[in-house]
């Protein structure tokens, strides 16, 4: 059983979903392509993802904050675009 948390539009025909899950008794953070059914209806996984184990959770986050300081160090990305959007009402 897995609890969807979000899900990223990658393009056209493709999605990144991010999970909860447990599997055998272990729970992990599931990231994982998903593509429209052949049929146009609904969504399959794929065998594409990255299925992170809690217990590795906290390193996989810092891991993700050295890729954003890469990153803006390279100039792919300024700060500015990594700050959280803000919504307004």
């Amino acid at each position: 059983m897995s609890d969807i948390v979000c899900t990223l539009t990658k393009n056209s025909r493709e999605k990144i979903v991010f999970r909860v899950g447990e599997f055998k008794g272990h729970k992990f953070v599931d990231l994982r392509i998903f593509v429209a059914g052949e049929d146009g209806i609904g969504e399959t996984p794929t065998k594409k993802g990255l299925a992170v184990p809690l217990h590795l959770y906290r390193e996989f986050r810092e891991a993700l904050m050295q890729v954003e300081e890469v990153i803006v160090e390279q100039g792919l990305l300024d700060s500015e675009d990594l700050k959280p959007e803000t919504i307004s009402n």
